[in-house]
C-alpha cells in the first residue's frame, strides 16, 4: 500500500507539470497491434533454398531488463514557456491489415488463390484461417502423359492467452495432385500410352497443440499428430512431443546462465501396400526419444553452446534398437566490431526420414519405398560474418559433414518395354514404366563452402548472392545420384511507395541418373547426365491504394526445358497476374 500511494503521487506530481508544458498535442498516440504482415507468397514451382541455418549465440541469448531510477530533491528553475507545437515528421507509414485475399491465373492454365483472415479480441485470444490453391491443368510440351499438378492447403489456429501460460491448437490440411508423366526414352507405342494411369494424389492431415509457460521451469510443450496417404493406400502417423525445460544454476553463481534441457519422443509407423519387386506390404516404424542439455553463456569476447544429445531409436519392424550419444559445441567471438566476427563447432544428430518428406523433396518417387533413419555422425563447421562496409555484409563458411544411410533419389526400372501394360498377367502400374524414383541408402561424407553476401544499395534497393559448393564421397554408391555439385542464387528487390519487384536467377549445376539395359530388373548399363540450368523469375506489383494492389509474375524468363529429375522437364515461360485486398472487420 505504501509503494502504491508513493507512486501515485507521483504520478499526479508528473502530470501536473506536463499540463503546464503544452496546451494541446496534435500528434496522436496510438498502439498498434501487428498480428501479422501482408506478404502473400504466389509460387507455382518450388525454387532451391540453399541458406544455411546459422546459430549466432550473442543474437539467441536473452536479456534481462534492469530498470534504475535516481531520484533525488532538486530546486526547480523551469519557468514554463509557451508556444507552437512543432510537427513531427515520422514518413509515410504502411498501414497493417489483419485479413487479406489475392487472385490470379497464367499461362498453363493456372488459377491462384489464398486468403487468410484473423480476428483477435478484447480476452487475449485470436485465431485464424488461412488457404491456398494453385494449379496448373495444361501439359508441359513434349510430354506424352498427362502432367499438370494442383496443389491446395487449409489450416486455422486458435491462441489463448491466461495467467501462467498461453496456449495454441493448429489445424492443417494438404491435398496435391501430381503425374509420373516422366517417361524414359523407350518407343512407347500409342496404345500402351493410353493404358498408363500416371495419377497420383497426396493427402496430408496435421493436428498440433502448443502451450508455452511464464515464469516457470518449464519453457515450452508441443504436441504434434499427422496422418499421410496416397492414391496406392499408403499410410503413414506421425506422432512428436518436445519440451523445453529450464534449470537455474544463479544459486551457485550469479554469473551462470539457465541449462536448457530440450526432450523429444517421436513415433513413426507407416506402410505401403506393395512393393516395387512384389506384391508383399512393405511396413517400417521407429521410436526415437532425444534428451539434450545445452548451455550457453559468453566470457569477455566468446560466447558458446556446448551441449549433449542422447538417442535412444528403436526400429519396431527390424528389431533393432540404437542408443547414440553425441557432443555439441558451438562458439563465436568478435575479432573487429561489427566487421569481423569468426564462428564455428561441431553437431549431429539422428533424422527420421518420412515418406512425406520424400515427397516434398521429390514428388515423382514411387509408392514402394524403404524407409529408415539417417545418422549425421559428425558436422565440423567454421565460419566468418560480418561486414566489409556499411552496406555490405557477407557470411562464409566450410564444413565437413559425415552421414549415416543418406538417402539419394535413383530412378527406378521400367517392367514394360514401350509395347505392353502388363507383365506375368498383371497390369503395370503408373509409377512402374521408368517414370518414378526409389530411394538408394549409402554413407557419404560432405565438404561445403558456402557464401552470402548482402548489399544495400539503398533504403529501396537490396540485392543477396548466395553461393554452395558440395563435394561427395561415396561409400558404396557409383555417383553422387541426383546431387548438384554447385547451387546460386542472385536476388534483387526494389520498392517505393507504389512500386515493388523482385528478382531471382538459380542456378543447378549438373546431376547424374542411372541408365538401365533392359526392363526390370535389370542392372544399371550407363550413367545419364541431367544437365546444369538457369531459371530466371521476376515479379512485382503496383499498389493503388492501402487495400488494392495487382502483381504480376514472370518465371522461367528464359523459357529453358530444363529437368528437375531424370526425363521430368519443367514448364516454359511462365506468367501469372492477379489482384489482392487487403481488408480489417
Amino acid at each position: 500500500m505504501k509503494k502504491g500511494f508513493i507512486l501515485f503521487v507521483l504520478l499526479v506530481t508528473f502530470l501536473g507539470i506536463s499540463a503546464q508544458e503544452k496546451r494541446k498535442d496534435t500528434v496522436k498516440t496510438e498502439v498498434v497491434n501487428v498480428v501479422t504482415k501482408y506478404n502473400p507468397k504466389i509460387a507455382d514451382a518450388k525454387k532451391i533454398q540453399i541458406n544455411p541455418t546459422v546459430e549466432l549465440l550473442k543474437k539467441d541469448k536473452k536479456k534481462k531488463l534492469e530498470y534504475t531510477i535516481f531520484s533525488a530533491p532538486v530546486a526547480s528553475t523551469f519557468v514554463p514557456k509557451s508556444g507552437a507545437i512543432k510537427g513531427i515528421d515520422v514518413g509515410v507509414k504502411e498501414r497493417i491489415y489483419k485479413n487479406y485475399f489475392a487472385a490470379g491465373y497464367g499461362n498453363y492454365a493456372s488459377p491462384f488463390f489464398e486468403t487468410f483472415l484473423h480476428h483477435s479480441s478484447r480476452f487475449k485470444n485470436e485465431f485464424g484461417f488461412q488457404a491456398k490453391y494453385l494449379a496448373s491443368e495444361d501439359n508441359i510440351r513434349n510430354t506424352s502423359l498427362n502432367s499438370n499438378f494442383s496443389n491446395f492447403t487449409i489450416g486455422a489456429f486458435y491462441k489463448q492467452q491466461a495467467r501462467y501460460f498461453d496456449w495454441k491448437i493448429t489445424l492443417n490440411s494438404e491435398r496435391n495432385q501430381y503425374n509420373w508423366y516422366g517417361l524414359p526414352n523407350l518407343m512407347f507405342t500409342e496404345p500402351t500410352i493410353n493404358g498408363i494411369n500416371e495419377k497420383q494424389i497426396y493427402n496430408y492431415f496435421d493436428v498440433s497443440g502448443e502451450v508455452k509457460f511464464k515464469d516457470s521451469y518449464i519453457d515450452y510443450g508441443k504436441l504434434n499428430l499427422s496422418y499421410f496417404t496416397d492414391r496406392y493406400e499408403t499410410s503413414e502417423i506421425l506422432a512428436k512431443f518436445d519440451a523445453k525445460l529450464d534449470f537455474p544454476l544463479n544459486f551457485l553463481s550469479p554469473t551462470l546462465n539457465d541449462i536448457a534441457i530440450k526432450t523429444s519422443i517421436e513415433y513413426l509407423k507407416g506402410s505401403f501396400k506393395d512393393g516395387y519387386d512384389n506384391f508383399d506390404a512393405i511396413n517400417y516404424g521407429t521410436l526415437t526419444i532425444l534428451l539434450n542439455p545445452e548451455y550457453k553463456n559468453s566470457y569477455k569476447s566468446f560466447s558458446y553452446k556446448v551441449g549433449l544429445k542422447f538417442y535412444s531409436s528403436i526400429d519396431s519392424e527390424n528389431k533393432s534398437n540404437n542408443h547414440l550419444f553425441i557432443p555439441e559445441l558451438a562458439l563465436e567471438t568478435t575479432v573487429f566490431e561489427n566487421y569481423v566476427n569468426i564462428y564455428g563447432g561441431f553437431s549431429g544428430g539422428l533424422h527420421t526420414n518420412t515418406y512425406k518428406n520424400f515427397t516434398e523433396e521429390n514428388p515423382y518417387v514411387s509408392p514402394t519405398l524403404f524407409v529408415t533413419q539417417t545418422l549425421e555422425k559428425s558436422n565440423f563447421f567454421v565460419g566468418l560474418t560480418g561486414k566489409i562496409l556499411s552496406n555490405l555484409s557477407y557470411n562464409i563458411k566450410a564444413g565437413s559433414k559425415s552421414e549415416e544411410d543418406k538417402p539419394l533419389f535413383i530412378r527406378n526400372a521400367s517392367k514394360s518395354n514401350g509395347t505392353n501394360n502388363i507383365v506375368n498377367g498383371f497390369s503395370i502400374l503408373g509409377y512402374e514404366y521408368g517414370n518414378s524414383f526409389y530411394i538408394y541408402y549409402d554413407d557419404v561424407k560432405t565438404t561445403t563452402f558456402f557464401t552470402e553476401l548482402e548489399y544495400d544499395f539503398s533504403k529501396k534497393i537490396a540485392f543477396k548472392l548466395q553461393g554452395v559448393y558440395n563435394q561427395y564421397k561415396m561409400e558404396n554408391a557409383l555417383e553422387n545420384w541426383n546431387l548438384p555439385t554447385i547451387e546460386a542464387s542472385l536476388t534483387s528487390t526494389y520498392k517505393n511507395n507504389k512500386w515493388y519487384a523482385t528478382s531471382n536467377i538459380f542456378y543447378v549445376s549438373e546431376r547424374k541418373d542411372v541408365l538401365y539395359n533392359d526392363t526390370y530388373p535389370s542392372s544399371i548399363g550407363g550413367i545419364q547426365t541431367i544437365s546444369s540450368f538457369v531459371d530466371v523469375n521476376l515479379n512485382g506489383g503496383y499498389h493503388f491504394n492501402d487495400k488494392f494492389s495487382a502483381f504480376l509474375k514472370f518465371n522461367n524468363i528464359l523459357n529453358t526445358q530444363y529437368q528437375r529429375f531424370a526425363n521430368f522437364d519443367t514448364q516454359g515461360f511462365q506468367v501469372l497476374g492477379g489482384i489482392t485486398y487487403k481488408f480489417d472487420f
